[in-house]
């Protein structure tokens, strides 16, 4: 063994050495020299130099195009192997340029992005069409943003109630002709009621819940009042918010409230039926669920009102009624019928009035009287909307009615109570 290393490594070394430190050389000549092509895709181009109040559509708050172009890369073999879009950028000079102007993308428009990486021996040429620009005017706009109903649902023990503004505003620059379709287009955002907790509602509504109202407000966190316009930034652009308009969204504690008063029941006869069906020919019967005072028609049981708090409950239960649509038989088995509020620009002045002059809720009294106003507005008819008439067991109170001769027989429908959500 020691025999062969001597005859390997001893004798004749110095030619042996000679030898190793000429094949290095070839070899790290030969690296080097080595050319290949390659295709770099989605390469980033940036526009620098613009005239003051121009931009060019596509163009992000980086200056960055939202375009991206496909290089034709010649160079050396060795750089070439691992070189990927993200160490590369195009940068384009719109000084003195018209606003459209062609120009061609060559190796000095090539910029590094990676330390390693050295374009002016790495790389030789590149290829790539001409690429044509046009500048335009860059204005500054507001445009809307319609807050949507939310999706999912709400935590147990809580209603959603509503959303509130409606709508709010993004400030945003950008190309003129963009700004102005941005504005003719609908922009949206919807919040997601399962990223909400019951524990989050839980603590708010120690903090909110009054006599008066059982409403609780989540107010939407920053990182949710963004929106994603590809058009303009690479990044969410955050919505404009005013301290009287501080997006919301309105949880109603999910329980029943005694109506402590008996509701009226009448029909409503229909004048193309006036000569069947009148006072003098139809009338309600009296029976264990319906009772008859001075032709005066109530619902026997105590009724529960739900889907709204308690001073709406409070200003309207002597101001609703049941009304049954009477119709032929020969329509329908059932005759139809729906809850009717006697006066509700008057019930809902009196609500709003109410609350105006309340200053104990410091989430509305912040408000401008105006903003205010409306908010509590849009309450109360939501409460008109989603108002429902429940059993002391919570059941939902569901009627069937039908014309029995000179009659209309009136009947609770009973079904088994469902958990509350």
């Amino acid at each position: 063994m020691k025999t062969l290393c001597k005859k390997l490594f001893l004798i004749n070394w110095q030619r042996k050495s000679i030898a190793l430190l000429l094949g290095m050389v070839i070899w790290l000549t030969v690296n080097h020299s080595l050319t290949s092509t390659k295709v770099i895709n989605n390469v980033p181009v940036k526009v620098i130099n613009l005239p003051i109040g121009k931009t060019i559509e596509g163009m992000q708050n980086n200056g960055k195009l939202s375009k991206k172009l496909n290089l034709t890369i010649i160079g050396n073999a060795n750089t070439l192997k691992d070189l990927n879009a993200n160490d590369l950028e195009i940068v384009i000079d719109a000084l003195g340029q018209p606003d459209e102007w062609t120009t061609s993308i060559s190796k000095k428009n090539l910029v590094s992005l990676n330390p390693e990486v050295d374009i002016n021996k790495g790389i030789s040429k590149i290829y790539y069409p001409s690429f044509s620009l046009r500048m335009t005017k860059l204005i500054t706009e507001k445009i809307p943003v319609v807050v949507t109903r939310p999706i999912g649902e709400a935590p147990r023990g809580y209603q959603f109630l509503d959303v509130w503004p409606y709508t709010l505003y993004l400030t945003v620059s950008g190309p003129e002709d963009v700004i102005k379709r941005l504005k003719t287009k609908e922009q949206k955002i919807t919040f997601n009621l399962n990223d909400i907790s019951k524990a989050q509602l839980d603590a708010l509504s120690l903090s909110q819940s009054s006599e008066k109202s059982d409403v609780v407000s989540f107010f939407v966190p920053d990182q949710w009042k963004q929106i994603h316009i590809p058009l303009l930034s690479d990044t969410p652009l955050e919505l404009d918010e005013t301290t009287d308009q501080v997006l919301r969204i309105d949880f109603l504690c999910h329980h029943l409230i005694p109506l402590e008063s008996p509701i009226f029941i009448s029909l409503f006869y229909p004048p193309e039926y006036e000569s069947i069906y009148n006072p003098m020919t139809l009338k309600i019967k009296p029976n264990r669920l319906v009772r008859e005072q001075h032709e005066i028609f109530t619902i026997r049981p105590l009724l529960y009102a739900k889907g709204s708090d308690r001073l709406f409950t409070q200003i309207i239960k002597n101001r609703v009624q049941i009304t049954i649509l009477v119709s032929p038989l020969s329509q329908k088995a059932f005759l139809d019928w729906g809850l009717q509020f006697i006066n509700p620009i008057q019930l809902e002045d009196q609500y709003v009035a109410t609350l105006m002059s309340d200053a104990s809720d410091e989430n509305i009294s912040v408000m401008k009287p105006s903003i205010r106003e409306e908010y509590l507005r849009n309450r109360f008819r939501s409460y008109m909307n989603r108002f429902r008439l429940f059993t002391a067991n919570d059941t939902k109170f569901e009627l069937n009615a039908r014309i029995e001769g000179n009659y209309v027989e009136i009947k609770e429908i009973k079904e088994h109570p469902t958990p509350s959500p």
